[in-house]
């Protein structure tokens, strides 16, 4: 039972259908509870984050294995928990968000996971946000189905996906929840709405409340999430690393401190993911003011088998064999085509993808599409065989230095022009789709989601700050950026026409991709309005 303390808790965002079946009061005394416990230590864990930020991109702070852990890098008596009911095998994971309808396609999708999406793959309005969670608890319940345009009605099949839900990041706060005041962590949100609306159920179903954490920086933001854990199983009574959670190593300083992390949450920790586009956001805005060596090319030649990135996944496979926790690969994006060629072509090189990442010994890897569960499923059943996972590939032979996980001149490659039209164009057409209530949305082929979008203007940001030279020799200057973005602009806007939010893509496009700073998208004037008012 919830304590209530003395404390005042207001609900800003308008009401909805059902929404007071998520709202009650006893879920915003959890959810108080949990901010007013951890609310300080957040608060000071990102102080330090830009602190270091703020070091690495002068070269103050140099990023290597921190000293001071070692001796839990060096210690081989510890493992993480065994896996829990659900979680055994996770060859094929499909990601996307918590709508009605992708919340019946994924779990009917043969995949063995479903990662239900509150972070990326969620535009943060106040609906999206609670539909979501009621979306769950229906699901949770066997009480939900689809009815198409058509008519044809889908319900849940008899061996749905395991959930795992993914709240935001540590940075966010839920400006529509305040507590005396004060807007409440969005990670506390997303996880205590629904750790207490569905915990005992999960439990009850031989499941249980598993969850994807994303952007740690550092073993400290695991250790918060460790202690957040602990306060919210002892106030509902559930027992004790009864939780599991999957973190994404999607930031150069966490790749670092893997072992780390998998330490701190050793209870509750089921795995990592290597992530690929925050992964390389990553790199770009802690080495922002190193010169040429940490520019990278079109984002489309940084795939996963370039060196640095390479050595950052063949790491995160030892790091979570080493002590017992499964290592789950990257997304495969490809939306599938009513153009045959297209298909083949974008399959063959998922196919190439999964069979790298199989392989090099990971335990499973994500879709996005459900047309795309039966290749990775082919592809890991051919390596896994019989065993539900690759626990016993230690990977031994990998040896990664600090100096590999920095290598990012290995990445090669050139700037082109398509390639920073093609930046523009996702981008605008990405934040235009968000603003609009779709946070994960396809776009020539791929299913996009934020991650994209900072990538995107992130790489245009560093090319013009260290005059990138394109491949016909002409420095990529914000003048020339601005031309393109004018001209691209008008191509999208032609396309889609009327009803779009193209001007406050092009604002933020702007504002975050052109300016002097490099901040998230997500940190915007026009991010803050959007949110003022959805």
């Amino acid at each position: 039972m919830v304590e209530k303390l003395n404390y005042r808790t207001d609900v800003c965002g308008p009401a909805g259908d059902r929404f007071d079946e998520i709202l009650t009061p006893a879920a915003l005394d959890f959810v108080a509870k949990l901010d007013n416990a951890f609310a300080g230590r957040r608060r000071e864990l990102l102080d330090a984050r830009r602190l270091r930020r703020e070091k690495l991109q002068s070269g103050e702070e140099p990023l290597g294995f921190l000293p001071e852990t070692r001796s839990i890098r060096d210690d081989s008596s510890w493992s993480v928990a065994p896996a829990a009911p659900g979680l055994e095998d996770r060859r094929v994971e499909i990601t996307g968000p918590t709508d009605r309808k992708m919340t019946v396609n994924a779990l009917n999708s043969g995949a063995k996971v479903w990662l239900a999406d509150f972070e990326d793959a969620t535009s943060p309005t106040w609906h999206n946000v609670i539909d979501g969670q009621l979306n769950l608890v229906d699901a949770i319940r066997r009480n939900i189905d689809f009815t198409t345009e058509a008519g044809k009605r889908y319900t849940i099949g008899d061996e749905p996906a395991t959930i795992v839900a993914r709240p935001r990041g540590w940075h966010l706060v839920e400006k529509h929840i305040r507590i005396d005041g004060r807007p409440v962590s969005a990670s506390l949100v997303d996880f205590g709405l629904y750790f207490f609306h569905n915990a005992r159920q999960l439990l009850a179903r031989g499941s249980g409340p598993y969850f994807y954490l994303p952007k740690l920086e550092n073993h400290l933001e695991a250790r918060l999430w460790n202690d957040v854990f602990l306060l919210a199983q002892r106030e509902l009574g559930i027992p004790r690393g009864t939780i599991r959670a999957t973190v994404l190593i999607e930031t150069i300083t966490a790749a670092f401190e893997m072992e780390e992390i998998l330490y701190e949450l050793r209870e509750h920790i089921a795995g990592l993911n290597a992530g690929r586009w925050d992964y390389i956001f990553s790199v770009i805005k802690n080495f922002s003011s190193h010169g040429a060596d940490f520019v990278l090319p079109d984002r489309a030649q940084v795939t996963m088998t370039v060196p640095f990135m390479r050595s950052y996944t063949e790491l995160l496979v030892r790091t979570c064999h080493k002590r017992g926790a499964h290592a789950i690969g990257g997304m495969a994006a490809f939306i599938p085509s009513k153009d045959p060629e297209i298909n083949a072509t974008a399959l063959e090189k998922v196919r190439q993808d999964k069979e790298r990442e199989a392989n090099d010994g990971f335990d499973g890897s994500w879709v996005a599409h459900p047309g795309l569960v039966p290749v990775c499923r082919e592809v890991f059943d051919s390596v896994l065989g019989g065993w539900p996972n690759q626990l016993g590939k230690l990977r031994e032979d990998v040896d990664v230095t600090a100096e590999d996980l920095l290598d990012v001149a290995s990445a090669g490659g050139e700037v082109t022009e398509a390639g920073v039209r093609a930046n523009i164009n996702v981008a605008l057409r990405y934040i235009d789709a968000w603003l609009r209530g779709t946070g994960a949305a396809a776009i020539h082929n791929l299913m996009e989601d934020a991650a994209t979008a900072e990538i995107a203007r992130c790489q245009i940001w560093q090319w013009i700050r260290n005059g990138t030279k394109l491949e016909d020799g002409t420095a990529l200057t914000r003048e020339l950026a601005v031309s393109y973005l004018d001209e691209e602009l008008a191509s999208v806007r032609a396309e889609l026409g009327e009803g779009n939010r193209l001007g406050d893509a092009y604002e933020i496009f702007t504002e975050t991709a052109l300016g002097e700073k490099l901040p998230s998208f997500l940190t915007t004037g026009a991010y803050a309005r959007y949110l003022t008012t959805h």
